[in-house]
């Protein structure tokens, strides 16, 4: 399966520089029944998004900690908590978790959110 930037960029060579479909496959090195597919198929692949499984998205973890990190996102930087201060707290509510759990967690928030992760 290739990328959305690979499909976007045959297309972009079929219907904006016009090239052939042998020209596109020996230019991406791509083999040409694949250039063919994505150069003249009209719809683009559906990308499958997997639903978020696990103790941080099923229970009321995930919502707590999402709670606690935009609060500390209005925050400067110097008083926001760290992630092993936001596990500490998790486990004063009796969070059966790892930190590890709690760490993947908060990176995919942060990544989401667009906000800087320094620990």
């Amino acid at each position: 399966m290739h990328t959305m930037s690979d499909i976007n960029c045959i297309k972009h060579l079929r219907n904006e520089k016009g090239l052939s479909i042998d020209q596109i496959a020996n230019t991406l090195k791509i083999n040409w029944r694949t250039a063919k597919k994505y150069a003249d198929e009209s719809e683009l692949p559906s990308s499958i998004i997997k639903p978020k499984k696990g103790m941080m998205y099923e229970e009321k973890w995930g919502t707590m900690v999402s709670d606690w990190l935009f609060e500390d996102a209005q925050e400067k930087k110097k008083l926001r908590r760290t992630n092993l201060q936001l596990f500490k707290e998790l486990q004063t509510y009796q969070f059966l978790g790892s930190y590890r759990t709690c760490c993947n967690f908060i990176q995919e928030w942060r990544v989401q959110h667009d906000i800087e992760d320094k620990d």
